[in-house]
């Protein structure tokens, strides 16, 4: 009786010990969750934790990152003219790439850095405006 509580006692200690190494390991992102199927005919809004928005093509990269292409995000353009109250700022579309840095027309972001993202329909305007700067 006292080899089959030891064996018991074991088995338990040994499954506690795996649950708690799956959470820790899920927990930091070593183990990923399944990411949602991306729509691959339609483009996406990639919304981030720091608060920032970009428009692409996303695809489930790897287990830790996600990867955006043809990739734009919006920037506020501010009208320069004196006496001006702030209210004819308007937003542009960018396409990344331009930057004084010169970066690829790719991102690899880290899933864990995602809030969420959107499939467009084709007629958002996000939408219709990189049809339009793509021609």
């Amino acid at each position: 009786m006292r080899i089959f509580l030891i064996i018991i006692s074991s088995v338990l200690a040994v499954l506690v010990a795996l649950t708690a190494l799956i959470w820790l390991l899920s927990f930091y992102g070593l183990i990923a969750g399944d990411f949602p199927e991306v729509d691959d005919s339609k483009l996406q809004a990639v919304f981030l934790t720091n608060n920032q928005v970009y428009f692409g093509e996303l695809e489930d990269a790897n287990r830790g990152y996600a990867k955006l292409t043809n990739v734009y995000y919006l920037r506020l353009a501010e009208n320069l003219q004196q006496g001006s109250n702030g209210e004819s700022q308007s937003l542009n579309l960018v396409k990344l790439g331009g930057e004084l840095h010169g970066p690829e027309d790719a991102m690899f972001i880290p899933k864990d850095k995602i809030q969420f993202w959107e499939n467009l329909s084709p007629s958002s305007r996000v939408v219709k405006a990189i049809q339009g700067q793509a021609k």
